[in-house]
Formats: structure tokens, sequence, C-alpha cells
């Protein structure tokens, strides 16, 4: 789950049967997700890095977002999540990037190998 695909369906069935979603590669691993302009209008309003608004709008989604890194510096940056709140209107706009672009294979499709 990221931005690119928000998966709000499979996040509303989730709410109604109190099931926490989890989000991998919330920052788009590897994809373009963070060098979005309306990801970067957001966070320069904010006085925020890109992935912070990423993280922030996972959090008021409803969802855990589990972001990786080994870098100390990205790490403390990644937990800085909960000083500024998103606003409605910001949290719509990040929503409308949703392309359903996956990162990685769909696991409702089996492939046998």
């Amino acid at each position: 789950m990221h931005p690119d695909l928000a998966q709000a369906r499979m996040r509303a069935w989730h709410a109604e049967r109190g099931i926490a979603t989890q989000a991998w590669s919330p920052l788009g691993a590897r994809s373009r997700l963070l060098a979005d302009p309306v990801i970067g209008g957001i966070a320069e309003a904010h006085g925020r890095s890109p992935a912070q608004v990423v993280l922030r709008w996972h959090l008021q989604a409803g969802a855990v977002p589990i972001p990786k890194s080994s870098d100390p510096r990205r790490l403390a940056e990644n937990l800085d999540v909960f000083g500024c709140e998103l606003s409605e209107y910001e949290m719509g706009a990040l929503a409308g990037l949703d392309r359903g672009h996956r990162l990685g294979g769909d696991p409702d499709v089996y492939v046998e190998m």
C-alpha cells in the first residue's frame, strides 16, 4: 500500500472487521512516488520531506506503515511524522494519486514456478 496503490476497498473491508492494514513498501520502493509534484507541494507547505508526508497519509488513513531504511537519518525522519496533520483536502489529493501501481506480484494471482 502506498498512494499509487491506495487499496481503498481493502482498507474499508479491514476497517469493518477491526483489522489493522499494514503498508509494506509504504514509500513506493524504487518508484518515482516521492518525486510526485503533489507530494512535493504538500511537503513544502508543511516543512516536511515527501517521505514524511506519505507516512503521515498512511497513519491518517488508518494504516500501519512499515518503512525500511538502514540510514539513521532516514530512520529518525520516518519517526518524526506526528508533529503535523494533513488536511482533508491534502488527504484527498494524495488519494487521487492512486493509479493501481503494484510494486510486486499480485497476491490474488497464483503463478506456478
